[in-house]
């Protein structure tokens, strides 16, 4: 039996320049995992948050959840206690493609990132979507997101599409590839061929880490838009919409979908922030989830988040990112906006109306969900991931005990939604497979992606130019 102990040791005794270490003999192939002592929020709803218990994982699943698991001695334990053990975060909607774009749009709106964006995205190559996915994966594993939904419109031919894929493939991350296109205004590109080709060739099992399913916008109301809803419909692929923005899409997506029948329960509808009481009573009758991205909303223009809306009508919700070009990558963001915009708006009303609020609606609890439970239910895999149920796949994220920030734990939902962060992520699992420990992923993968990434920036800049790229970043004279 081999004992680990919960510290950030290991990146402390190689120095900060120690990004990546090669094997993880602790953690070979079929041999099981031991988390001792950790205080564990299994997001189940009859196990709830268990002091200084134990989760046994072999090969891929949770074996067991409780307290003093015995185990084998071939085990590799890891000493957990004063740690907090979470599922894996479930992002439902991230560009992936765009990473390496990271951050050029902070002061940006929705109608600078789309002229930028879009404009710019004639100058990308098959290897660049490449490049991009891959650093989206790198950082998305890094930081406990162990299922993220690729949101992928950046797939303009079958080359794109397959370069997309194929970055996903070469990393061990839980990956819901979007395929989506959102350079033409035809969306014949969903039934010619290609689709089709895609799941018989490269998505042919739904036990893989990668699996497929439709990023398709109901914007432009045109005859084929139909024709490709139904395709996706009639081979039960889920699909994800951007709708209720500003100025773009409102309650006539809705009232297309909802007539039509394509609004079902593998319906996510993204942003969904400015639609009538009438669209979120149709989208709670269908069973559909929506993806809220807060820190975009908040900042970019397309509507105020609708957590408010959701509750009153009944409407699941999951959280995203949306995009690095402007905003983190980082679910405890997603979290903490999302409790900031809903309570900070609820208070405003009452100060308005004279009043005051002596309880705060949502809770700590429920944005914790939303990004566990709720993303996995919005991709149809809550039978699977999502919380800390023995039979369910291994997809586990420990925060340590080592920063200030995480003595002590009094409150420990409340603590991982206000307190935690991502530098307080010591062990990431997917299927059962440590990725990272003592905050070090394991194998070359930062390293691979920073190479790729310089280079991929390096060539679209040059094809930028200087005084459109100083201009975009508000740096130009």
């Amino acid at each position: 039996m081999a004992v680990l102990s919960q510290t950030p040791a290991l990146a402390a005794e190689h120095g900060a320049a120690r990004t990546t270490v090669t094997e993880a003999p602790a953690f070979s192939e079929g041999r099981p995992v031991l988390f001792r002592g950790a205080t564990v929020i299994t997001m189940d709803k009859h196990l709830g948050v268990l002091h200084n218990a134990d989760v046994l994982v072999k090969k891929n699943k949770i074996r067991a959840v409780g307290h003093r698991l015995s185990v084998s001695d071939d085990a590799a334990v890891i000493e957990a206690h004063g740690a907090i053990l979470i599922p894996g975060f479930v992002d439902t909607h991230r560009h992936m493609w765009q990473s390496t774009l990271r951050g050029i749009g902070a002061d940006w709106t929705l109608t600078e990132y789309i002229n930028w964006i879009y404009g710019w995205f004639k100058h990308y190559r098959a290897q660049d979507v490449y490049t991009g996915n891959y650093l989206g994966q790198v950082e998305a594993i890094s930081d406990g997101v162990t299922t993220v939904m690729d949101w992928c419109h950046g797939a303009q031919t079958p080359e794109y599409a397959d370069a997309a894929v194929d970055a996903h493939f070469d990393i061990p991350g839980r990956t819901r590839f979007g395929y989506g296109n959102l350079f033409t205004n035809d969306p014949s590109w969903v039934y010619s061929g290609d689709v089709d080709r895609m799941l018989n060739t490269r998505f042919s099992s739904p036990d893989q880490l990668v699996t497929m399913q439709l990023a398709l916008d109901a914007v432009s109301l045109v005859p084929n838009l139909t024709t490709a809803f139904r395709y996706a419909k009639e081979r039960n692929l889920a699909v994800s919409s951007h709708v209720g923005i500003f100025g773009v899409t409102g309650d006539d997506s809705i009232r297309f979908l909802a007539d039509n029948a394509f609004l079902s329960p593998t319906s996510t509808l993204v942003h969904a922030a400015t639609l009538s009481d009438d669209s979120y009573r149709r989208i709670a009758d269908s069973g559909a989830h929506l993806s809220i991205s807060a820190e975009s909303e908040l900042n970019a223009g397309q509507g105020y988040p609708p957590t408010g809306a959701a509750r009153r009508f009944g409407v699941p919700v999951s959280l995203s990112m949306d995009t690095v070009v402007w905003w983190s990558g980082d679910m405890f963001s997603a979290m903490r906006a999302t409790l900031d915009a809903d309570r900070g708006l609820a208070f405003l009303r009452a100060h308005e109306a004279g009043d005051g609020i002596e309880r705060n609606e949502l809770r700590a609890a429920d944005v914790l969900r939303y990004a566990t439970l709720g993303g996995a239910e919005a991709l149809g895999m809550a039978d699977r991931i999502g919380s800390i149920t023995p039979g369910k796949l291994a997809d586990l994220v420990l925060l340590g005990r080592d920063t200030p920030a995480m003595t002590p734990v009094s409150n420990p939902i409340g603590h991982v939604v206000f307190q935690a962060g991502r530098g307080d992520i010591d062990t990431v699992m997917v299927n059962g497979k440590v990725l990272k420990h003592r905050g070090v992923l394991f194998g070359h993968y930062l390293d691979r992606a920073r190479r790729l990434a310089n280079e991929s920036l390096d060539h679209l800049k040059s094809q930028i130019g200087d005084a459109e790229w100083n201009k975009a970043i508000g740096t130009a004279d």
